[in-house]
């Protein structure tokens, strides 16, 4: 989305499937643990299978934080080994809060199929997300050494409580009045960028990495996090959802992203059309979404997300170390600035 060059990708495609297939069975297993009917809702929001159990072959996300928290660890002198499960729990955490936000925000597929919520109801999404929350914790505790669990579970903990306050943040933005730029960043540092910080965290403590050096890699995946958050709500608006999976519907839906935002606040003739757009008519009544994205490009807000976007990936890569020995994290970096979905 960011950058055109290819080469980066295809290690960074390489890392993504690794960490995939070394999570998968942990995740797995995991999952086995649940009573039914929230097992079989596991295996379904997992890809794993269909509505009524039958298995089936999908991808079951990005792995991207999986990815974070193993390339962490190696980096960190660690190995994957030791980190798996770390790793595993990082994206139950993530899945337990996409259950939650697709009841919140009313999203009826995720990953091309019929939410959680669509097919058995709110409160079994609910609860689905809420065990995958308890699942991370007992992975955490059972897989390390008493002291790096405790480390482990008070980070992660931690993390899902700024993810509520990023969340609570998210829902009110745009509600009553214009938020600035600054407003947006805090929201999104705690929805998407804490996550990551936690993963590449969890990473280095399995690695038994110095308190400096976990901080310093929770550095690079909040930064990291940021830049993720910025090139979605890019692909919010200009996505393809063939590619992307999901469709571009941020506008339609009167979403406030970075784009919007800077837009927004650009004080433009552009801006002023668009808060028309935004605050003048009902809810209910459908916008020219084509029009709305020509006046966001117009007012800067399309050049103020790629441009910061950018920057806080530079921003993830200075805070490492030695760059030199984290190939596997730059590679990630670099896959964030320029991916299309």
């Amino acid at each position: 989305m960011i950058e055109t060059t290819p080469a980066p990708g295809r290690r960074a495609d390489e890392i993504l499937t690794d960490a995939r297939n070394l999570c998968e069975p942990v995740l797995r297993e995991a999952i086995a643990w649940l009573p039914d009917p929230l097992r079989l809702m596991g295996g379904y929001h997992f890809g794993w299978s269909d509505v009524d159990g039958s298995p089936r072959s999908a991808r079951s996300g990005k792995a991207l934080r999986p990815a974070l928290t193993l390339g962490t660890a190696v980096a960190c002198g660690g190995t994957t080994a030791a980190a798996v499960h770390a790793a595993a729990a990082v994206e139950l955490v993530h899945n337990f809060t996409l259950l939650h936000d697709d009841v919140m925000d009313g999203d009826q597929s995720r990953r091309g199929r019929p939410a959680v919520w669509k097919v058995w109801g709110i409160a079994d999404a609910i609860l689905l997300g809420d065990a995958m929350h308890a699942l991370a914790v007992r992975l955490l505790v059972a897989a390390l050494p008493a002291v790096a669990a405790s480390a482990a579970v008070a980070e992660l903990e931690m993390t899902v409580i700024e993810m509520c306050r990023g969340q609570h943040e998210d829902c009110g933005l745009g509600a009553a009045r214009l938020a600035d730029v600054g407003e947006y960043a805090r929201m999104a540092m705690g929805k998407t960028g804490s996550l990551m910080g936690c993963a590449c965290s969890l990473g280095a403590i399995c690695a038994g990495a110095d308190a400096a050096t976990v901080s310093r890699m929770n550095t690079f995946g909040r930064e990291l996090g940021m830049a993720f958050q910025f090139v979605d709500d890019l692909m919010g608006i200009w996505g393809d959802p063939a590619v992307t999976g999901k469709p571009a519907d941020d506008l339609a839906r009167r979403s406030m992203s970075l784009p919007v935002v800077a837009a927004l606040g650009s004080g433009t003739i552009a801006a002023s059309e668009l808060a028309a757009m935004y605050y003048g008519p009902p809810p209910d009544i459908s916008m020219d979404t084509e029009r709305a994205a020509a006046l966001v490009e117009s007012a800067g807000g399309r050049h103020r997300a790629l441009r910061d976007a950018q920057q806080r990936v530079d921003a993830a890569i200075a805070a490492l170390i030695d760059p030199s020995t984290a190939e596997d994290l730059v590679a990630l970096a670099h896959l964030v600035s320029y991916r299309d979905r």
